[in-house]
């Protein structure tokens, strides 16, 4: 067939690209490399859109082992010799067209970017964004989300340990599902994502091939429209028992001195992982596709190099050590099959049944080698002039506190999701200490190292949609406050950055000041960006999605006993409320959700302020002078108050202030329902009050006694609001009466 600039616009390339592709090869290329290049310079690989951005990140220092982007994922240092991997990767797409599918293939592929360093996956977490919970779309996605993630998750049998959950509209054709991994291992055995050694001979192994998941990593870089069901054959179909076996058997193999480099074949399949691991060695590869398994017969040259079937790993082996590797693999009943060697000239040459069916230099293909990158225009939202218009003078105070408070809880996005999470193991590996006893960040036992991990992922995405700056340091800041409120060290970042059509100077604004943002926080907190995943084209007819740059971080616990948990612990506990309170309700749940109020500015922020007031609440834990620590967070006070009390059935007994901290009147609804950031309530113990008193007058920070822990009851500015269990139930019910 001729190959015209058409045919690259059919493959989602530019008239522009397809002349820089002749341009680097000196000719025109086949079909077959044009499917390669349209693969490998999609946004999903190239990241062409993003990259220069992302360059602005803070990308090494603090316990950084391998650089940003470097490997599969990041690897920071535990210390003793062991190492952290983690990771979060987003499965938007798929999961708007095939639910299920979507999902699970988004935590098996995950997992595999874990293993394929060598570390054993230990945990899971998810970030969720799915339209207005009352339409049946809606529950459909949720349903066949939740299935897909309990699924591969459970009988992968890694447990899922922590979460978040949120409905808005503007989600509503385009749901967002980020996956996010978390493995330990000895530091000095990483195992490289390169190729190397000439003559080495090259293994694929697990799954065999097939036609699911063919064009997927371009299907990821353009927009959902009414047309993209007839793209379903794009969703891969995964395995997870398989992907069971194939993890065991690849630490198996890394304990051998067989193996030289390994890679899992994720989006792009077989192109991306040979691609990426020459281009790394500086080396090329020959490889015949007639060799690699499939479950189908007759595919043709490109659809075996664009297959993303799951379970299939590609491996650099040490030439003359091949039958270690098919003895292993054939212990774990796995395929693994020699289709190639490592050759010295840097082109990849693909053949089948003796004919060279594609030749193209491994480095024009790949990030950070020949593959474009784009600087876009950006310029300021219109939206904004609503924002700034915004006046809460307009906006009628609370009168009756208790009614609010009531419907508040009951909001998706604040309600209990306790029907999503009893759908996954969280107990499997015996590792996980916040189910019966939570803290802010998942605290997880690294077994075999003697200390623990605090992991979260965090992103209020209508706070960035309100002032993207300030909401992406806000995600990093989160993210810090409740690993440092569970009594961890914060110590790295992954980001999923979720976003809309970057070639929209508005939506690339968002992105760009969002970047910039988190960047300026993580250098704040000392939490580099050890790598991650950008996801564009995430909207709708009506527009893009809000403005999500998911952050997933991991802390260290050197020492389990300073494990902080959120819930009081007994009656006659003195509670406090450590930071200021201001008059605020911006983008708070209580303004949008229930005064119906879409544009105002961010949450009030100071970098500075939140930076101090994690440094006080390390201490206070450090020093063993408070008995809970929870974050203030959607809903404000009132809700943190609530969620203190739900884990052990405890109430509270607390009055409201008439003034801010700097003085002025303040408003009911500000001070209960607000959601200005950089505050922590702690719970108080009479023998704990004069430490913890003389520790806050030193640390010079704003602090409010709010009242007491009681055995159940719950009062506000001396008004009984009934037991805490009442509460507990409304709370725990929402969301399943709203799907029932």
């Amino acid at each position: 067939m001729e190959i015209t600039a058409k045919t690259a616009q059919q493959l989602r390339l530019t008239e522009e690209e397809f002349e820089l592709i002749k341009q680097k090869l000196g000719r025109t290329p086949n079909f077959t490399e044009l499917c390669t290049f349209s693969a490998m310079w999609s946004e999903h690989c190239s990241y062409k859109n993003s990259i220069k951005w992302l360059k602005t990140l803070p990308r090494d220092g603090g316990r950084m082992l391998v650089a940003a982007g470097e490997e599969n994922a990041g690897l920071m240092d535990m210390g003793d010799g062991f190492g952290v991997v983690f990771k979060i990767e987003s499965h938007n797409h798929p999961s708007a067209l095939e639910p299920f599918q979507g999902a699970a293939t988004g935590v098996g592929g995950i997992q595999r970017d874990i293993f394929t360093m060598g570390a054993r996956p230990i945990a899971s977490l998810n970030s969720l964004r799915f339209g207005n919970l009352k339409d049946k779309k809606t529950q459909h996605l949720l349903r066949g989300v939740v299935h897909g993630i309990g699924h591969y998750g459970n009988c992968f049998g890694v447990p899922t340990v922590g979460g978040e959950v949120y409905f808005e509209d503007c989600y509503h054709t385009n749901p967002l599902v980020n996956a996010m991994s978390v493995g330990i291992m000895k530091a000095d055995k990483m195992i490289s994502a390169t190729a190397a050694g000439i003559g080495n001979p090259v293994f694929f192994v697990g799954s065999a091939t097939g036609k699911d998941g063919i064009g997927g990593a371009s299907f990821a870089s353009a927009d959902i429209t009414s047309e993209s069901v007839q793209e379903l054959p794009a969703v891969q179909v995964g395995d997870p028992f398989q992907e069971k076996k194939l993890l065991e058997a690849c630490l198996e193999l890394i304990d051998t001195d067989a193996i030289v480099g390994m890679q899992d074949m994720g989006a792009a399949g077989i192109i991306c992982s040979t691609a990426e691991m020459s281009a790394k060695g500086k080396v090329g590869m020959r490889i015949d596709l007639d060799k690699v398994p499939t479950r189908q017969k007759d595919m043709k040259a490109w659809e075996l190099l664009l297959s993303e079937s799951q379970e299939r790993m590609l491996i650099v082996v040490e030439k003359g050590k091949e039958k270690q590797v098919l003895d292993i693999f054939d212990k774990w009943d796995l395929s693994a099959s020699n289709i190639g060697e490592v050759t010295d000239d840097g082109q990849l040459r693909f053949y089948m049944h003796g004919v060279l069916e594609a030749e193209v230099p491994a480095y024009e293909l790949v990030l950070g080698g020949g593959a474009p990158q784009y600087t876009r225009e950006y310029s300021e939202p219109k939206y904004f002039e609503k924002i700034n218009a915004f006046n809460i003078a307009a906006i009628a105070d609370a009168t009756d506190v208790k009614a609010v408070a009531e419907q508040l809880i009951q909001v998706p996005n604040i309600a209990s999701k306790r029907w999503v999470y009893t759908q996954y193991d969280s107990m499997v590996g015996a590792a996980n200490t916040s189910t019966n006893a939570p803290s802010d960040a998942a605290i997880i036992l690294a077994k075999g190292t003697g200390k623990a991990l605090a992991i979260t992922v965090d992103c209020n995405s209508k706070y960035v949609f309100a002032n993207p700056y300030v909401g992406g340091m806000i995600a990093v800041a989160e993210a810090a406050r409740n690993i440092v409120c569970s009594g961890g060290e914060p110590i790295g970042v992954t980001n999923c950055l979720n976003f809309g059509n970057p070639y929209d100077p508005e939506v690339y604004y968002q992105f760009v000041k969002a970047v910039t943002g988190m960047g300026d926080a993580c250098k704040k907190f000392n939490t580099p960006v050890t790598g991650g995943n950008v996801s564009f084209y995430n909207q709708g007819p009506d527009g893009a999605v809000y403005p999500t740059p998911t952050i997933g971080m991991v802390g260290v616990l050197d020492d389990f006993d300073n494990r902080m948990t959120l819930n009081y612990k007994k009656e006659g506990d003195c509670i406090y409320l450590i930071g200021n309170w201001k008059n605020d309700i911006a983008s708070s749940e209580y303004l949008h959700k229930l005064k119906g109020v879409e544009f105002s500015p961010a949450p009030a922020f100071d970098l500075d302020e939140e930076y101090h007031l994690q440094q006080v609440i390390a201490g206070l834990i450090a020093n063993k002078d408070v008995q809970s620590a929870h974050d203030i967070s959607e809903g404000g006070l009132i809700v943190t108050l609530l969620e203190k009390g739900f884990n052990k059935n405890l109430g509270f007994d607390v009055e409201g202030v008439q003034e801010t901290s700097s003085g002025e009147r303040i408003r009911k609804d500000s001070f209960w329902f607000g959601e200005s950031q950089s505050r922590v309530v702690v719970s108080v113990s009479e023998e704990q009050m004069a430490n913890f008193l003389r520790y806050i007058e030193k640390s010079e920070i704003m602090v409010l006694k709010l009242g007491t822990v009681t055995t159940g009851e719950i009062r506000v500015n001396g008004e009984n609001w009934g037991s805490i269990a009442d509460w507990k139930h409304k709370y725990d019910t929402a969301i399943e009466k709203i799907l029932n």
